[in-house]
């Protein structure tokens, strides 16, 4: 990490416009509703407003695109006219496109292009940045997998044959975002060693984003017995650990329920990032600088 230019993570506030997301599904699936909860997300530290109409929850069920844009698009449009920066969370090329004519900024794309074979293109087409992330097909089949030999190794390997299928329909490298998939055909185990090894994603060369809010590792974490009863505060702060972690290692954004926690946790990486000897090399004698 290049302390001697150090940016604070960006924190992605996750608005899921569904009946059924595994954490807050139905909570905002009104549009008044889902658009308010955008506009309390920005004011409480989101810099990002992650919108998605299709819940990717372990067992849900696909909704079709007519209702998946009947959810998306005039929430975008209506927080994008509020000066919000926004991705949407999508699977399908066409809910992408309507969305970003609707004026939202970068596709995030939990398939990386897999789902819809005409995502790719859309992403070079409109040089919006999009969000690649791992995954091993929908969360309702059997092919979603949990084997790995090396969870780090096979990760990163299969990411870069996505950038490079990427990068070969013409998205420019610059606009390509990581995502090691947390929680999407890993257990815990595997969750655990992604984190421990954050830093080794700088070798993909792209911008990493980390999503690991509320997800059932944390849960099964803070309540083994019964994950289920694991507290919404104390995940809530265990997430905001892990975005302190993920922004030591020099992670692009955070994806996050709770902007609040997850903001001033980055803000304090930065700051530590800002007065560490790399960026002050004159106040280090060990670095070559000189001091009086």
């Amino acid at each position: 990490m290049d302390h001697s230019a150090v940016k604070t993570t960006q924190v992605m506030g996750v608005l899921n416009v569904t009946p059924d997301s595994f954490s807050d599904g139905g909570l905002w699936f009104d549009h008044d509703r889902a658009v308010a909860h955008g506009l309390e997300l920005m004011a409480t530290g989101a810099d990002i407003i992650d919108v998605g109409g299709e819940s990717t929850r372990p067992g849900s069920a696909r909704v079709d695109e007519a209702e998946e844009l009947r959810r998306v698009v005039p929430v975008v449009r209506e927080l994008a006219a509020a000066g919000a920066v926004i991705s949407v969370d999508t699977m399908r090329a066409r809910v992408a496109e309507e969305s970003l004519a609707a004026g939202a900024h970068i596709i995030n794309d939990v398939s990386a292009g897999q789902s819809d074979p005409t995502m790719l293109s859309v992403a070079a087409e409109t040089s919006a940045p999009i969000v690649l992330m791992h995954w091993r097909g929908y969360l309702d089949q059997a092919s979603a997998t949990f084997h790995y030999d090396d969870v780090v190794a096979e990760v990163i390997a299969e990411l870069r044959t996505r950038i490079d299928e990427a990068i070969a329909v013409g998205v420019k490298p610059e606009n390509i975002i990581v995502d090691p998939g947390l929680g999407f055909s890993k257990n815990a185990d595997h969750n655990w060693q992604l984190l421990a090894a954050l830093d080794e994603f700088a070798a993909l060369d792209h911008r990493l984003l980390v999503a690991a809010s509320r997800k059932r590792f944390i849960a099964s974490l803070l309540s083994p017995d019964d994950p289920k009863q694991a507290e919404p505060a104390a995940k809530d702060q265990a997430t905001a650990t892990i975005s302190a972690i993920s922004a030591q290692a020099g992670a692009w954004a955070v994806r996050v329920h709770d902007p609040a926690t997850s903001a001033i946790a980055c803000k304090v990486i930065a700051a530590v990032g800002q007065h560490s000897p790399a960026a002050h090399p004159a106040a280090n004698p060990g670095s070559g600088g000189v001091t009086q």
